[in-house]
């Protein structure tokens, strides 16, 4: 398997775990919603309103998430040469005010961060304004914002 194929694979089993998590407390918000011990007790009494509210916002990021991995799940990884630009799927290593800075061009899961081979990696997605700034880019060239310096594209 390639470097960027186990580097897929970290960010799918991060999104997977944070699926499961989610879904568990979407679940548990809307059972929350629904229990009768939730009804409301007089007029200003919001309990089942809010936990309901909760349970939609949660079974929202739920669907989101879902089709984020089923995006991510249809990536096929590219290696990318020194001398190539950066594009979607590249592994950006980024020199921002003296700090090196790791960032994954993907289409979704943006702003999530993982841990991979003791480097953290920031995934950005096509509506990020750096993921943007980013593409296009080669080895040595400066960012206009924010301030920056791509130092490796992989």
């Amino acid at each position: 398997m390639s470097p960027k194929a186990r580097l897929l694979e970290t960010v799918r089993s991060e999104l997977k775990r944070q699926f499961e998590r989610l879904a568990a407390s979407a679940d548990a918000a809307r059972s929350a919603a629904t229990d009768p011990d939730s009804k409301a007790e007089s007029k200003y009494d919001t309990r089942s309103l809010e936990a309901s509210y909760l349970a939609a916002g949660q079974a929202r990021q739920v669907e989101e998430l879902a089709a984020a991995l089923q995006r991510l799940e249809s990536l096929e990884p590219r290696d990318f040469d020194i001398t190539d630009p950066v594009g979607p799927g590249a592994l950006v290593e980024l020199e921002t005010g003296g700090e090196t800075q790791h960032f994954l061009l993907v289409p979704a899961g943006g702003g999530v961060s993982i841990v991979h081979e003791e480097r953290e990696i920031t995934l950005l997605t096509p509506d990020s304004a750096l993921y943007q700034a980013l593409l296009g880019k080669a080895v040595g060239d400066s960012l206009e914002s924010p301030e920056g310096f791509v130092s490796e594209v992989a």
